[in-house]
């Protein structure tokens, strides 16, 4: 449910490709970079631009991200902040304001606006950088009640094995509704097969082999959820030196 608390702005049920992208940097960095938050204008745009953790990777111009700025204004999603002595206004979302979600919430909602459609595995990771999610469970609560607040939609059950989620804030033309595609394919009557020749059961050492190789792709995966994980931390280490940089440049006069 909205949760605004002066109810003058209206329920929000869709974002541009663009809000959706400067929304979620400015709630990535409150939670990753604290210390560089509230954004100046350029520090958003080269939130949005930055080629970690976004897909797709973007090139907005600061004129872009100023004009969705404005429109995020509008919508009660974010405010400026004018600093004393400070050279430049400053950005801050008010995603708390808006809605009423748990930070593991928040966190899991902002990485699906930077990246959109996730595995539940690729999720916990990626949302972990902000706020710890202990198990698949836990996630599974937390996409449940964001589910609740139509914010979030599923390719099939929470609990089935594969499934992939997103979250439900595209632009209706944009078409992305993985829930209505799963259904259709489930209501869509199956095509008639030409009989064959029933053949012989797979032998127990076959299935033996192919729960192996399964565990070892599971493994597999994991081992490389863990690498992006860390690549990941890199790059926003070097994205945090840099804001320092041009932090230290605006203050020197540089």
């Amino acid at each position: 449910m909205d949760s605004f608390e002066d109810q003058e702005h209206p329920p929000i049920t869709e974002l541009s490709r663009r809000q959706r992208r400067v929304l979620g940097v400015l709630v990535e960095k409150a939670f990753t970079t604290p210390e560089y938050y509230p954004l100046t204008l350029k520090a958003a745009t080269n939130g949005c631009n930055q080629k970690s953790n976004r897909a797709p990777v973007s090139s907005y111009s600061e004129d872009d991200v100023e004009e969705a700025l404005d429109e995020l204004r509008e919508m009660g999603l974010v405010t400026v902040i004018h600093t004393d002595g400070g050279r430049a206004p400053r950005y801050r979302h008010w995603m708390r304001k808006r809605f009423a979600l748990s930070e593991p919430q928040l966190a899991i909602l902002t990485e699906l606006l930077l990246r959109g459609r996730q595995s539940l595995g690729e999720l916990r990771s990626r949302s972990s950088r902000m706020v710890s999610i202990d198990s698949l469970d836990q996630l599974r609560e937390e996409l449940a009640g964001l589910q609740g607040l139509n914010l979030l939609q599923a390719s099939g059950s929470l609990a089935r094995r594969g499934v992939e989620v997103d979250h439900n804030l595209y632009v209706a033309k944009e078409g992305m509704t993985l829930a209505t595609a799963s259904a259709d394919a489930a209501d869509e009557p199956a095509s008639p097969r030409p009989a064959r020749t029933p053949s012989p059961a797979p032998a127990a050492a076959s299935d033996g082999r192919i729960d192996a190789l399964e565990a070892i792709i599971g493994e597999l995966r994991t081992q490389n959820q863990e690498f992006a994980v860390e690549i990941s931390s890199l790059r926003d280490e070097v994205q945090r030196l840099e804001e320092n940089m041009e932090r230290l440049r605006s203050e020197l006069g540089g």
